[in-house]
């Protein structure tokens, strides 16, 4: 009986501290909220931010921009060339890309490198006793460390997705006009006439905005709520990485179910 009770006794903690992770996190976030305010008088951490966490994703978010693009170009050619419609490879290759992959795929890079890297941070400044040192000079980390990367984690995403997109529309091109043969003027003018502004191009930035968030909420909390050694940022930053990824695809599912609905 104690034997068979002990395989539950594990999933009932595990479940009691899952719950607590997610209401350290709320209650990490409520934090977080009350100290915007404060970024009104310094928006310059913002900008030094977004450098930080958007500038230096932009090669990454390229350079995987252009090879999706060029897979989806290939891909979609063989694909549509069979019902002899691949002159609407444009069309597949925007919407795939500015409702779909762009979002998704960008906040999956983002949490792998701007995520990983912000919880490596905050947890080596959790270690070293840097936020404990803001508290004892009357300095609200909330509002110095914590607000400014949120903020910036938010505003950076739309605009590396935005980025992703456009790449891989060019991607999408060089291999379906430069390698296949599709007329170019049919590239653009089916990509044109099929994807709308408000169903299409805004459902990729109420995306890319929802992952952004949640990216660099993940990311902050795990950073801030790691364990001050070396071993808890190294697992810090590995449950970062995955928690975020998971957060977005399930969001992802999410947000796309009720953006269906309301269109």
């Amino acid at each position: 009986m104690i034997a068979a009770a002990n395989p539950l006794a594990a999933m009932g903690r595990r479940a009691l501290e899952f719950f607590e992770r997610i209401g350290r996190g709320t209650l990490f976030l409520f934090r977080v909220f009350r100290a915007l305010p404060s970024l009104l008088p310094r928006p310059w951490l913002v900008v030094q931010q977004m450098f930080s966490i958007g500038v230096l994703t932009i090669v990454i978010v390229l350079v995987a921009g252009i090879f999706v693009g060029m897979v989806l170009g290939l891909q979609g050619y063989n694909i549509l060339v069979r019902f002899n419609s691949e002159s609407s490879l444009g069309t597949m290759v925007g919407l795939t890309l500015v409702r779909e992959l762009g979002p998704v795929v960008t906040a999956l890079l983002f949490a792998g490198r701007a995520g990983s890297a912000l919880t490596a941070e905050l947890g080596l400044m959790k270690a070293t006793e840097q936020l404990s040192g803001l508290e004892m000079m009357a300095v609200d980390p909330m509002k110095r460390v914590m607000a400014p990367r949120l903020v910036a984690g938010f505003l950076a995403m739309p605009l590396l997705a935005a980025i992703f997109s456009a790449v891989g529309v060019l991607g999408g091109y060089v291999v379906g006009v430069g390698l296949m043969g599709v007329d170019a003027g049919a590239y653009w003018a089916q990509m044109q006439a099929s994807v709308d502004f408000s169903d299409d191009l805004m459902t990729g930035v109420w995306k890319s905005l929802a992952f952004g968030f949640a990216a660099t909420w993940v990311a902050l909390f795990e950073g801030y709520d790691c364990i001050p050694t070396a071993e808890g940022v190294g697992r810090a930053t590995t449950r970062s990485v995955v928690n975020a990824s998971l957060l977005v695809l399930g969001l992802n599912f999410v947000l796309t179910a009720f953006l269906l609905e309301i269109n």
